[in-house]
């Protein structure tokens, strides 16, 4: 499974969703989108013109802003 954190330095809910992540073992790679034009772009694109972070990308299915249950029955996990 591959999954893509966009994210800002300043977003509440991007280090909930990273804590969540790390404290369930569950590996990501994060993208900063105010340090990737191409990042803050994609994000647009994939919530209707709105720089909503976080945007989780697991395996190709994006998630703009998902609440951890939401994020957790995404990835199989209990909460």
């Amino acid at each position: 499974m591959t999954i893509r954190v966009y994210t800002t330095t300043w977003c509440p809910d991007c280090w909930r969703a990273k804590r969540f992540l790390r404290e369930n073992g569950i590996e990501f790679e994060e993208i900063d989108i105010e340090r990737d034009d191409q990042a803050v772009q994609l994000v647009m694109e994939k919530n209707d013109g709105k720089r909503r972070v976080p945007t989780i990308d697991v395996d190709g299915a994006f998630y703009g802003n998902p609440t951890i249950p939401q994020l957790a029955g995404v990835l199989g996990v209990a909460v």
